[in-house]
């Protein structure tokens, strides 16, 4: 059985199908069809809505999109529509704002935007313009009414805390989803499994007995094989009470990072580290999908394109692997064996990624390219770290890697080799330009031609140089580049 609140209604649902979506739930089954279907794969942000979650003794709101989230994912959550927001004292403030300026042109986009702009006002009570952006990116608007929409937003900013219902039932509703307690392990409907295990020596019981089940976590990627490809899942493995796994913790050497940490939270522990992997985290996907999906998920699925993975090579990262009661470390860059082919062994799973921490010899940048600022998929991504000595200012190491430009993120071997035991000169850059031309077959897509890939990540070798040369003279310089690809 599945047990969440529908706003401040109890619901306890046990014959829903696990392959059911929140959109279809909400539209379908309840009738609130406030919340829209615009793309139903998680690029247009009309269907957002808004969970709430107890953590650490908390309520914490994160937007999400519906089309893309299973009912699973609703146990022990507050689930919060756009209908939710007005009270018997009339419009919610974050309605009215959007009334007052306007923001509202065909409106199918609307209540989405309303719910990115409820979340912001829960997390970010003087929110800037910067915050504004960064959680409206997620949503499109066609009628190209932006200006009056972001002008809306930034005026709730002067009321905080806003007091409407959400903020007087607070402690109510904290105590009435702490009361839901722990799901069931199991929960079957229309011909479908899903287990809901709560630590990972459950989660590795039941992928050993069930090794063709489909794991999800943020279901981003996974919940696609539904609602694009019309496909049934009939076993899923729904991992988000696996809390095990969803710590963040750091070594004296490292960030230790569960797989089943969101990206929201992943920045977090990156930021201060990394700032230029905090800076690309920003600009992937949207906020709603770093709310939900996973940086586990991310690697798992290994997309030649994710923007993870070749931030995370660059860094000499590993993980962590369990199969039954077994553990086993790899480095990550061994982890991509072909295209969508992993070295992950039947009902084995990753469990935690080992980061390590930045030393004062090293430096990290990271780029992506592609034709939208936020919210899009790179043409190509470069991360770079190398390794000087301190004196002489020569390259001791170097670890440089792609996505984009192979069937799987991988590392530029022979750029790599062309840099060390070399000063950080033009002459050695201009070298290393010419061996990364060795190092890659990009192909032509969509996105780039093979052509612009090759050029384009030549030239972020260039910008490598240029940035750091810059910083050694006692320049900063701001790393948060848009590069379009033309």
């Amino acid at each position: 059985m599945i047990r969440f609140l529908l706003n401040q209604t109890l619901c306890e649902e046990q014959h829903l199908s696990p392959n059911l979506t929140v959109l279809n739930y909400l539209r379908e089954h309840v009738r609130k069809t406030g919340t829209k279907e615009g793309c139903g794969s998680g690029d247009c942000g009309a269907c957002t809505v808004v969970l709430g979650e107890v953590v650490n003794g908390k309520l914490e709101y994160r937007s999400v999109n519906s089309c893309l989230t299973f009912v699973s994912a609703l146990h022990g959550k507050q689930l919060i529509t756009v209908e939710d927001l007005r009270s018997q004292a009339g419009l919610h403030p974050v309605q009215k704002a959007m009334v007052d300026f306007h923001g509202s042109q065909c409106g199918y986009c609307t209540p989405g935007f309303i719910m990115s702009m409820f979340a912001l006002t829960k997390n970010s009570p003087n929110a800037d313009k910067e915050d504004t952006y960064e959680a409206l990116a997620g949503n499109l608007c066609r009628c190209t009414g932006y200006r009056p929409i972001v002008n809306a937003a930034l005026s709730l900013s002067q009321e905080t805390p806003i007091r409407d219902q959400f903020f007087e039932y607070e402690k109510e509703t904290i105590d009435r989803l702490n009361a839901i307690g722990l799901p069931d392990l199991e929960h079957h409907a229309d011909g479908k499994t899903a287990f809901t295990p709560t630590n990972s020596n459950e989660l590795a019981d039941i992928l050993l007995a069930h090794p063709d089940a489909k794991m999800l976590a943020g279901g981003t990627d996974l919940a696609l094989e539904v609602t694009q490809f019309h496909r049934d899942i009939n076993t899923l493995v729904y991992l988000g009470h696996v809390d095990d796994i969803k710590t963040v913790n750091e070594s004296e050497t490292h960030i230790n990072i569960g797989a089943n940490v969101p990206f929201t939270d992943v920045y977090r522990a990156l930021e201060p580290h990394y700032p230029d992997f905090g800076a690309l985290l920003q600009r992937f996907a949207s906020l709603q999908i770093r709310n939900q999906g996973t940086v586990g998920g991310n690697i798992a699925n290994a997309s030649p394109i994710g923007d993870g993975p070749p931030l995370l090579i660059a860094l000499g990262a590993s993980m962590t692997l369990r199969l039954g009661n077994t553990t086993r470390d790899i480095a990550l860059e061994d982890f991509f064996h072909d295209y969508k082919v992993t070295a992950l062994q039947p009902s084995e799973f990753i469990q935690t990624i080992h980061i390590p921490k930045p030393t004062p010899d090293k430096a990290f940048k990271a780029y992506k390219i592609s034709k939208r600022f936020d919210d899009d998929i790179s043409a190509v991504c470069g991360a770079f770290r190398l390794t000087f000595d301190q004196e002489s200012d020569t390259v001791t190491e170097a670890r440089i890697a792609f996505g984009g430009m192979s069937a799987t993120p991988a590392r530029a071997t022979l750029c790599e080799q062309a840099l060390i035991g070399k000063p950080l000169s033009l002459a050695t850059i201009q070298v290393a330009m010419n061996a990364l031309a060795n190092d890659f077959s990009p192909i032509s897509d969509v996105r780039a031609t093979k052509e612009y890939r090759a050029e384009t990540a030549a030239n972020l070798l260039y910008r490598l140089y240029t940035e750091l040369t810059y910083a050694k003279d006692g320049n900063t310089i701001e790393t948060r580049v848009i590069h379009y690809v033309s």
